[in-house]
């Protein structure tokens, strides 16, 4: 089993982008100094277009108490979602699932070398440095932005959380279309 892992950041605020309006009036988009974020942990079926993810919320507050390091926090998310993939796709009915990995420095270290080896099964194969157009899931979390998050501001983040995981539904729903950004065109239905 092939998956395409990576990890997007959804700032609460707004991201801009090019929209229709009424003629003579321009839209409008607040904004807020608020510099919490939202980390997603994905990893997408390059076969049956599944996503399965997994969430990381990085508030302001937290960080000035200074407790782990981002990299740190991110270790311990990254790797409590490699356990959810391990489940996801259990040894017994896939031998060897490869999931393919930048070289972000949260992939490395004890705590992901205790979540591969309770998962055996898991392999990464790490992309080359600064080649993020070599991950597929990359043209994923363009889609999401533009559904998720485009030209809206939040007033919190499960506010924020609550739209990602939405639109994280609705591609769900729709993995035709997943399968569409991956291999660039849309697959011919069997007769």
């Amino acid at each position: 089993m092939l998956l395409s892992q990576d990890e997007a950041r959804f700032p609460m605020v707004p991201t801009l982008a090019a929209t229709l309006g009424v003629k003579g009036h321009r839209p409008l988009v607040g904004t807020r100094d608020c510099k919490d974020v939202l980390y997603i942990f994905a990893v997408m079926n390059l076969i049956s277009g599944v996503i399965h993810a997994n969430t990381l919320e990085s508030l302001q507050a937290e960080n000035r108490k200074g407790q782990d390091s981002k990299t740190r926090r991110m270790q311990k998310a990254f790797a409590a979602h490699l356990r959810h993939v391990g489940r996801m796709y259990p040894q017994e009915r896939f031998q060897r699932v490869v999931l393919t990995i930048d070289n972000a420095p949260w992939h490395r270290g004890q705590l992901i070398d205790e979540a591969l080896a309770d998962n055996p099964h898991l392999e990464f194969y790490r992309l080359p440095s600064y080649s993020p157009n070599l991950n597929v899931i990359e043209r994923f979390w363009k889609k999401l932005r533009r559904r998720a998050t485009h030209n809206r501001l939040f007033d919190t983040i499960a506010d924020l959380k609550a739209s990602v995981r939405a639109s994280l539904s609705y591609f769900q729903t729709l993995r035709e279309k997943v399968l569409t950004l991956i291999n660039g065109r849309r697959r011919k239905s069997p007769k």
